[in-house]
């Protein structure tokens, strides 16, 4: 089963649910991946978060429902997730522009967003060079904190303003692990298998085999494949590098998103890069473990 079956399978899921609690760990399995990266894939992809997306599905259809029965308002509220016909009301105001009672009314607008169905076509504009590394497992120390997805580009550089302040990448620097291939400062991306929160743990870390400083955790990674991809330029390209790895690299690759933390890797300024360390497993036996160049 390819990539794209898969995710449509996955929003299959979600749309035989949309009147349940819908587990977004359950799925990220069914689309073949962590939760974590589901989460986070799926507005590069469909240009709307997660939660955006069934908040819309779901009132979408409790439009529809309105329209074309005489159903109560306080039983699509239940239906549909609501803890009151407050706050449903709300929600359905906010996205068609008119209170749900109007909905039954001719002539009113609204708004219907419909199911999305995923294809895929090579957009790359550019090569993406990158290189497999096969790692034994290593661990990592930092600090941890719990994070948004959808507000993780607003929160995560605070956190690293907020850590340069404190000194907290001298103490790493002091611990890590200087001959391990994966070097520098790390920003890792772990545990978003909670439920309907799109959240994640962000571990402000190196890679180190000391006893882990005051205030910091340890985490332990087993032996694994890696693909990383080089950034050049500022910490902010990685966003971009990001992007293109759902977008273009993970559909048209024969590797699979493995169920581990993807780590950020920030380099010494003076070396004007950085590097995405993404876990990964061999789809079929078409990886060749060669660099590629996709375009």
């Amino acid at each position: 089963m390819d990539w794209v079956e898969r995710m449509n399978k996955a929003i299959g899921y979600i749309e035989d649910h949309l009147t349940e609690d819908i587990d977004y760990a359950e799925a990220a399995k069914v689309a073949g991946c962590s939760a974590y990266h589901f989460q986070r894939m799926f507005p590069f992809i469909a240009d709307v978060s997660l939660s955006e997306y069934i908040r819309r599905r779901r009132l979408t259809l409790a439009a529809f429902e309105l329209q074309n029965s005489g159903v109560k308002v306080i039983d699509l509220a239940l239906k549909y997730g609501y803890d009151s016909p407050e706050a449903f009301a709300r929600a359905f105001q906010q996205l068609h522009g008119a209170a749900p009672t109007a909905a039954r009314h001719p002539g009113t607008k609204l708004r219907a967003y419909s199911r999305i169905s995923f294809q895929f076509s090579v957009q790359g504009v550019s090569e993406m060079n990158y290189r497999i590394e096969e790692l034994d497992g290593f661990s990592i120390v930092g600090i941890q904190t719990r994070v948004s997805t959808n507000d993780a580009f607003r929160i995560v550089p605070g956190l690293w303003a907020s850590a340069a302040r404190e000194g907290l990448f001298g103490k790493l620097w002091e611990v890590r692990d200087a001959e391990h291939p994966i070097r520098g400062i790390l920003g890792v991306c772990a545990d978003g298998e909670h439920g309907q929160k799109e959240e994640f743990n962000y571990i402000m870390s190196t890679v180190s085999r000391q006893t882990p400083p005051e205030k910091m955790i340890k985490r332990e990674f087993p032996k694994a494949a890696w693909a990383v991809f080089e950034a050049e330029g500022p910490p902010e390209a990685l966003g971009e590098m990001w992007r293109r790895l759902y977008t273009e690299w993970v559909p048209a690759s024969a590797y699979e998103l493995a169920y581990l933390p993807a780590i950020e890797c920030y380099l010494p300024p003076e070396e004007n890069k950085n590097e995405l360390w993404v876990p990964v497993k061999c789809r079929d036996k078409l990886c060749d473990r060669q660099e590629l160049h996709l375009k």
